[in-house]
């Protein structure tokens, strides 16, 4: 068997799931993984002038991390806003620990924990209003004066210039006024702004007031480790997800969700803390089955329509190689040619796509040309990879002398931009193949990153790539030749469909895992790379020696150059008889 074949058991993650019995779930379990985020919350009710800033991610329920962060705090006493008139002074106003006295009179009572306030947010919201009632007038709270703890969207507020100014002016001055003729109200609450982290980073360099008051950041995580974590843990945490949109999840829903978990994360040993993500599909496994339980085959078929309805673009891809629009063999070999993988990232919604990359070469002054870099279909990181792979052939072969060679390597049939330099292993592969015009199996597809020493490196996307390589293969027909060549760096990403497991196990389809390039030439040409000499030559046999040979002829230095100097000078009489 071959060594660099990965077996079936590393396809996927393999988790020990607890059954629901032994777990209770309350609002505390969604705190799972945020201990940066409690330590911030603590530390932030213990020191009076200091406010925090909840850096949170897209996915993340804001409500209910909100509630489960209070939560975990000590609980705060009631607070009252009284006005006192000392003799020939104008009315003040101050805060107070206990109830006022009937001849004193509450202007306001701090029994509200906290409240969140996002969107089209008025002044009056923050600080409250004066309300005329017939011939008085009557203050009516705002949250700052309601509650313990306002939270803020960071996003809803700095789109509101003059909101924000007045947020950090009361900050710096610990105090707000309603109206000019009264006094002003001193501020007696914890201020939380929430938002993107991007925000935070930005406002910090841009605003000096919001670096001297939001001194504490609370940086929510969106995945947990579980080399840290337990398995019964995350269960409780999904317990308390289903419970906030009032799903019960049966025994047999641990193991799709646990499986989904990771593939979010792109890791099998760590999973997704995406509130909303998960809410949405077990409501939606809900309808499906009907009833307020899910278990694993009504996740699955929610998961199945979910990608169903996302899959379009997918779907029209396969159209065009089925129909031969887009020419990729995947049996028989060539020169020259080799099936790299490539992703298509939509917003919502991300497939393997396999590309064919072609390399030819001719005498040249030893430029490996980029024909997507100068029609200006590359990116700048697919341009670093080309560089890289460069040097990976100077490194090798041009340690003595110049290359005489030039090579254009393209992606064929490409209409769009590139980026990334996960072909970059691809590319090289196919530079081999066209200097020593040793032909690529077609049945096997490649991605990698190179480093300038001929290391294969991690690159994203691994599960949409092979399942997009496979895909294509199991509508031709699976034959056991076909499968795919990535970064043994990427095997901890594996979480693959169970269609494709079930192909390999049954040896349809393979997948190797590689750490050097010349790894993976072996691979695809059949053949050995070969080891240099201590004078920096590769035995004949190798496809090194090939390549050695080839470059030889094109620097002038092979017999077929040296015969035809010969026969000229001989023509010019300088070899007589």
């Amino acid at each position: 068997m071959n060594s660099l074949l990965i077996p079936t058991s590393s396809l996927a993650p393999e988790f020990s799931l607890p059954t629901l019995s032994e777990t209770d779930a309350n609002l505390s379990a969604l705190l799972l993984g945020q201990k940066r985020t409690v330590d911030a919350f603590k530390l932030h009710q213990a020191i009076v002038d200091q406010h925090l800033y909840l850096a949170d991610f897209p996915s993340i329920d804001r409500q209910l991390i909100i509630k489960a962060c209070i939560d975990s705090l000590a609980p705060l006493s009631p607070a009252y806003l009284v006005a006192t008139r000392p003799i020939d002074k104008a009315v003040t106003f101050q805060w107070q620990s206990d109830k006022p006295l009937e001849n004193q009179g509450s202007i306001a009572e701090k029994t509200t924990h906290y409240c969140y306030l996002s969107g089209n947010i008025r002044r009056a919201d923050l600080v409250g209003r004066m309300v005329q009632t017939g011939t008085t007038s009557q203050y009516k709270a705002g949250a700052l004066a309601q509650c313990h703890y306002v939270f803020i969207c960071a996003e809803s507020l700095w789109k509101r210039e003059g909101l924000w100014e007045l947020v950090m002016q009361i900050l710096t001055h610990k105090e707000y006024q309603i109206s000019s003729s009264l006094s002003p109200i001193p501020l007696n609450c914890k201020i939380v702004l929430v938002g993107a982290g991007m925000i935070y980073s930005q406002v910090r360099t841009e605003d000096w007031q919001f670096q001297r008051h939001f001194t504490l950041l609370a940086e929510l995580a969106s995945e947990i480790d579980l080399v840290r974590y337990k398995e019964s843990q995350y269960v409780t945490w999904l317990q308390a997800v289903a419970q906030s949109v009032d799903v019960t999840l049966e025994q047999s829903s641990l193991a799709p969700l646990f499986r989904y978990s990771a593939r979010l994360t792109e890791h099998q040993r760590r999973l997704s803390l995406s509130m909303l993500e998960f809410a949405q599909l077990m409501v939606q496994a809900k309808a499906y089955r009907g009833k307020p339980s899910i278990n694993a085959s009504s996740i699955e078929h929610a998961l199945t329509q979910a990608n169903y309805r996302h899959n379009s673009s997918e779907e029209y891809s396969g159209q065009s190689f089925d129909d031969n629009f887009i020419n990729l063999p995947t049996s028989g070999a060539m020169v020259g040619q080799i099936n790299g993988l490539t992703v298509i990232d939509a917003i919502d919604y991300s497939y393997g796509e396999p590309a064919r990359i072609t390399a030819s070469v001719h005498y040249g002054d030893g430029e490996v040309a980029d024909i997507e870099r100068k029609s200006e279909l590359g990116g700048n990181i697919h341009a670093k990879g080309m560089m890289i792979l460069s040097a990976c052939l100077y490194r090798i072969f041009g340690r003595d002398a110049p290359l005489h060679l030039n090579a254009n390597i393209v992606f064929e049939q490409s209409y769009q931009e590139i980026d990334g330099d996960s072909a970059s292993l691809a590319e090289y592969c196919c530079l081999m193949s066209a200097i020593a015009e040793q032909p690529i199996i077609q049945s096997l597809a490649i991605t990698g990153a190179l480093d300038q020493f001929g290391n294969v490196q991690a690159i994203g996307g691994i599960n949409e790539k092979i399942e997009g390589f496979f895909n294509l293969c199991e509508r031709r027909g699976l034959t056991g030749e076909q499968g795919v060549i990535m970064p043994k760096s990427n095997v901890l990403q594996l979480n693959l469909n169970p269609k494709v497991i079930t192909a390999v196990g049954k040896g349809l389809f393979h997948i190797y895992a590689i750490e050097h390039m010349d790894q993976a030439v072996e691979l695809l040409m059949q053949m050995p790379a070969g080891v240099a000499d201590e004078d920096n030559d590769f035995p004949h046999d190798s496809l090194y020696g090939l390549v050695q040979e080839r470059l030889d002829k094109l620097a002038g230095n092979g017999e077929e150059e040296i015969g035809l100097i010969t026969r000229l000078l001989a023509k010019l009489g300088f070899f007589r008889r």
